[in-house]
């Protein structure tokens, strides 16, 4: 056995296994994989194996594509057979969301020329005979859908990896991980010590063990699942061909050909956790006793659907444990407050995702960065906030509603109030309905009935739009109250501060007391890695402001500059809360509440003062994400409800009140601001969302290098703003909301980033990035998967010149 690699994997199913082949297919040979049994043990002997390409995030959709495609290439490459049968999925829509949706991933399918089409009953019959199409909406067919063999395809990667110079072990627990000093890591185990560069951790079942080792706690818990395989059916027993899988997800069950029968799944709203306290560390290949009675309405929509299940005698039944995170998506990437620990955990649709997780975890390791934005895996979205009650609670609802459509602007209630700010309970009398940022509850909107829960039930124009269209136009017209609380804060303070900014960030700092910048962080590979708005309080001490779901995420980059000796960084996050009031008359209303004159010539755009506002001590900033003439105001976070009620008591006589988080985003649309994850991310160049003029290149600093190299290169694309054609949109009950592809003359030219409609301006508006169009040009935006035309607009459709936010 080794003594020393660049990389430890703990881990032996197929995740790990996969992410031991892509090191060394960088080139990282080097590499040592260690198993507590055999390989496959754990979730991955039991999976059902299911691979799909499709999925509602767009970058999900593209790895797992790559994982589809890998398959046969590590057939041919290893001449190990990964068991790959490919003959096709069909998707059946019994109700309109469902249709909805299916109609939107093939406009997606057509912009990356991936084989998922509709399908006529008459087609579809043809091709699964077996199945009642009654009731049914809509079809499509995805040509290259099916199942592998799980044991199959971890083998292949472990050939693989073997054939380019990776150890694996197996039957070697793994007893302890001990950072040293340098970073380093050393892993113990029953038969030696291995020290490495790199600890991955994609232990599967044993995950949450494996990171305690290293003082972590992963939000991460294991439940049942079960799905049966039948006897043989005569009709399949029959054909010369494979049947395609069925996703009908509706029903809430899954099926495919396993043999000369059916292998059916469910996930039934009567679930199980398992293992609570801990997994077991004598579990194997292990199953639980079967359960059907628990899984029966899902079987009896399956009958009713495939009536060939029902004629059938069941052959056997697998119950065995899977872990889950509280989002069902995998917690991946480097934990941001240790050195080189790298975690690949909680993956449920393994098979659909190992390649492309493989891919881009060694990506991550080898070069620093992902090559796609994978925020939506990345382990910095959850903190220790989500704790064994919120994660129980969400993995339960993720659980019972797995095949349950993620609409666009959705919130789910399971494990809430996790973090919440003085004012809760406030705006909740109010009628605040409150969205999960962080963690974090901030309200959403302000609807007429205290209590109410978020309703988001399609893809079409929700119940609160109207309630949204009101909110926006007070700020318009008046002004607005938005609770910025869950922006992410810092302090920096100390004689170094302004030397660690401008070595930390691509702006160049503010020289003036009271003057604050805008500035981008770059990242590895020269994108956008988050943008800043960052004051100077003083000599020595600066404020900095940045997205509230990215404040872990961060960390990352913050402490790739080490801090000058006598220079402190600190988030304020907790400590301090924030409102935006903003609003043509958002000036002569704080007017009322201090002394400190706020005309322009005393307190310019973008300029920033210390005052008392209705006897509260305030950071207020002359800025606004909503474009309107607005300031931002924070305050300690003992005086969060003192500050409220005087805003909310000043807002009556000028006719405002609390405006919440969907009416911001509509107003930053109709402004053309960016959101970070979504305008804003490291897979974009500076130049091709209008930050290039903020990258000052006559200083150092982090990633300069990188953002020098792309930005000597032609725009790839630009973020641009569009307008939708208003008889369409007002037809189909229906805004862009992110991820629909655009065309021109059927060609796929760009997709939407973000969008909504613009109530002061009267347009359906879309945020999206673009390429060989110029404004005044038509394009088309498949909103609900259907063309729906748009016009390129040259400038924002509300306040262009900025003048309004500067008056």
């Amino acid at each position: 056995m080794r003594t020393h690699a660049q990389a430890v994997v703990i881990g032996g199913g197929v995740i790990g296994c996969s992410i031991l082949y892509h090191l060394t297919k960088m080139g990282w040979t080097d590499v040592v994989l260690l198993e507590r049994s055999e390989l496959t043990s754990g979730s991955t002997w039991h999976a059902a194996a299911n691979i799909h390409g499709l999925h509602d995030n767009n970058n999900i959709t593209r790895i797992q594509n790559y994982t589809m495609d890998l398959y046969n290439a590590l057939e041919a490459e290893t001449g190990q057979s990964c068991g790959v049968f490919q003959p096709g999925s069909l998707y059946l829509a019994q109700t309109e969301a469902r249709e909805h949706q299916l109609r939107l991933q093939a406009a997606k399918a057509k912009y990356y020329g991936l084989p998922f089409r509709e399908v006529s009953r008459a087609e579809a019959e043809e091709l699964h005979p077996l199945v009642n199409y009654d009731g049914i909406r809509c079809i499509m067919f995805e040509e290259n859908g099916g199942n592998v063999d799980p044991s199959g395809v971890t083998n292949a990667y472990a050939v693989g990896a073997r054939q380019n110079g990776a150890e694996i072990i197996r039957f070697c627990p793994v007893t302890g991980t001990e950072q040293q000093a340098d970073g380093s890591w050393i892993v113990r185990t029953e038969k030696g010590d291995i020290a490495t560069q790199w600890v991955v951790n994609a232990a599967g079942l044993w995950g949450r063990e494996v990171a305690a080792m290293a003082g972590l706690k992963l939000p991460l818990q294991p439940t049942e699942h079960q799905y049966f395989v039948t006897e043989t059916i005569a009709e399949i027993a029959g054909m010369d061909r494979r049947l395609p899988s069925v996703a009908d997800r509706d029903g809430e069950y899954y099926l495919r050909q396993e043999g000369k029968g059916l292998l059916v799944g469910a996930y039934e709203k009567d679930m199980r956790f398992w293992a609570e306290d801990g997994t077991p560390q004598g579990f194997g290949h292990e199953l639980f006793a079967d359960d059907l009675e628990r899984i029966e309405d899902n079987m009896m929509r399956a009958i009713d659907r495939v009536p060939a299940v029902g004629e059938a005698g069941i052959k056997r039944v697998i119950n065995g444990p899977m872990i889950w995170s509280p989002d069902s998506n995998v917690l991946f990437g480097p934990v941001p407050e240790l050195s080189n620990y790298f975690c690949c955990n909680g993956i449920i649709p393994g098979f659909s995702q190992s390649g492309g997780m493989g891919l881009l975890a060694a990506d991550w390791i080898v070069t620093g960065e992902t090559r796609y934005d994978m925020f939506a895996w990345d382990m910095a979205r959850f903190g220790n906030w989500a704790d064994a009650a919120f994660t129980k609670a969400r993995v339960r609802d993720q659980y019972a509603n797995r095949f349950k459509i993620h609409f666009p602007n959705e919130e789910r209630d399971a494990g809430r109030a996790v973090r919440t700010r003085p004012v809760y309970e406030v705006q909740k009398d109010m009628g605040a309905v409150f969205g999960l940022n962080y963690g974090w509850e901030h309200p959403l909107y302000f609807g007429d009935t205290v209590g109410a829960k978020d309703e988001t039930h399609g893809f079409t124009r929700q119940g609160w739009w109207d309630i949204v269209g009101r909110e926006c136009k007070m700020l318009r017209d008046n002004a607005g109250i938005i609770d910025i609380s869950n922006f992410a804060k810092y302090r920096v303070k100390g004689a170094g501060a302004e030397a660690w900014l401008n070595a930390l960030f691509a702006n160049t700092m503010p020289k003036t007391v009271g003057r604050s910048c805008l500035t981008p962080l770059i990242g590895v590979r020269g994108g956008i890695a988050g943008d800043f708005t960052v004051t100077r309080l003083g000599e020595d001490e600066f404020w900095i402001i940045g997205s509230g779901m990215a404040e872990r995420y961060h960390q990352r980059f913050f402490k790739e500059v080490p801090l000058p000796d006598g220079t402190t960084f600190e988030s304020q996050t907790v400590k301090m809360c924030g409102f935006n009031v903003a609003g043509p008359k958002s000036r002569d209303m704080l007017q009322r509440l201090t002394n400190t004159s706020l005309a322009t010539a005393d307190f310019p755009f973008m300029r920033s003062k210390w005052i008392e506002l209705a006897g509260v001590n305030v950071l207020a900033l002359r800025v606004s994400f909503t474009g309107d003439l607005g300031w931002e105001l924070h305050c300690a976070t003992a005086d969060q409800a003192r500050l409220y009620a005087a805003l909310i008591a000043a807002g009556k006589d000028v006719g405002a009140g609390p405006v919440g988080s969907r009416a911001l985003m509509s107003l930053r649309i109709e402004k053309g601001y960016g959101s970070w994850s979504r305008e804003y991310s490291p897979e974009y160049w500076p130049q091709e969302v209008g930050l290039d003029r903020l990258c000052k290149m006559e200083k150092e600093f982090l990633n300069k290098a990188a953002v020098a190299e792309t930005l000597a290169k032609a725009p790839r694309e630009h973020l641009v703003i569009l307008a939708l054609d208003p008889a369409q949109t007002d037809a189909s009950n229906a805004d862009a909301t992110g991820g629909e592809p655009i065309f021109k003359d059927g060609k796929g030219i760009g997709r939407v980033t973000s969008g909504a409609y613009g109530y002061s301006v009267g347009q359906s508006l879309a945020l999206g990035f673009v390429k060989g169009v110029e404004p005044g040009e038509e394009v088309e935006v498949m909103v609900l998967g259907t063309s729906h035309k748009a016009v390129v607009l040259a400038e924002p459709p509300f306040d262009p010149k900025g003048e309004k936010l500067r008056a």
